[in-house]
């Protein structure tokens, strides 16, 4: 963000761009988060974000698990929500892994942990 104190570093420092995390809600549930998260070949499921490579969480499910399910929402968390961190594997791979996951979701296939 450019009123960001640090966006003038990120510029000079990043010159190829820089980025941050992606918040995206997945239609259908819980479930069709988690299958979708499940369902990523690779792209990892990890508690953390911001790496090298990209990475996905599912914040109901890891991180706010605690959390009743009012206490989540009060906390800006869905139960669909999904955050992803992209690192530097080649957009093409990670569109492709992406898409196939949607595909799995949208078509009802189970998917084995």
């Amino acid at each position: 963000m450019a009123s960001s104190a640090y966006h003038t570093l990120a510029k000079k420092y990043l010159r190829r761009g820089f980025g941050g995390i992606l918040s995206f809600n997945i239609r259908g549930g819980k479930d069709n988060a988690e299958k979708f998260v499940n369902s990523l070949q690779m792209v990892s499921h990890v508690a953390n974000v911001g790496d090298a490579k990209t990475l996905i969480i599912h914040p109901a499910s890891t991180t706010h698990q605690q959390l009743s399910d009012e206490g989540q929402l009060s906390a800006g968390v869905r139960p669909t929500m999904l955050r992803v961190s992209v690192g530097i594997e080649h957009l093409d791979d990670i569109k492709a892994d992406f898409v196939q996951a949607f595909e799995k979701v949208r078509a009802g296939e189970t998917v084995e942990v």
